[in-house]
């Protein structure tokens, strides 16, 4: 009983000291300086439509998104214009392939053709 009386004292008293936020420094031999406590523990001020502005910020970035696909794909259908793409002779290749004559004409292992 009087081992649990102690170890309640010495939590409570642990407690009450270990807490203590004024903290006494020494400047000088004769003058003693206090240190307040810093309240950092101060909760953060909220402006009242946060939501609104970060819904705004979601649709200004969803608009520059959609912008910007717009862009790609027109970039994307005027490369397609290209001969390259539209002009079926070039069988998938930048360039389009010699026409040898009959005799030197060789089997093409990426198209399967021969010319």
């Amino acid at each position: 009983m009087i081992n649990k009386l102690i170890t309640i004292l010495f939590f409570v008293g642990s407690t009450a000291f270990g807490q203590n936020s004024v903290e006494i420094n020494s400047v000088n031999s004769n003058q003693l300086a206090i240190k307040l406590p810093s309240n950092k523990s101060r909760p953060k001020s909220h402006s009242k439509h946060t939501y609104e502005v970060y819904f705004d910020k979601k649709i200004k970035e969803y608009n520059e998104r959609m912008k910007a696909n717009v862009k790609k794909y027109k970039k994307m259908a005027r490369l397609m214009k290209k001969p390259q793409y539209s002009d079926p002779s070039y069988f998938g290749y930048k360039r389009r392939p010699k026409k040898r004559p009959p005799g030197k004409r060789k089997f093409c292992k990426e198209c399967e053709i021969v010319h």
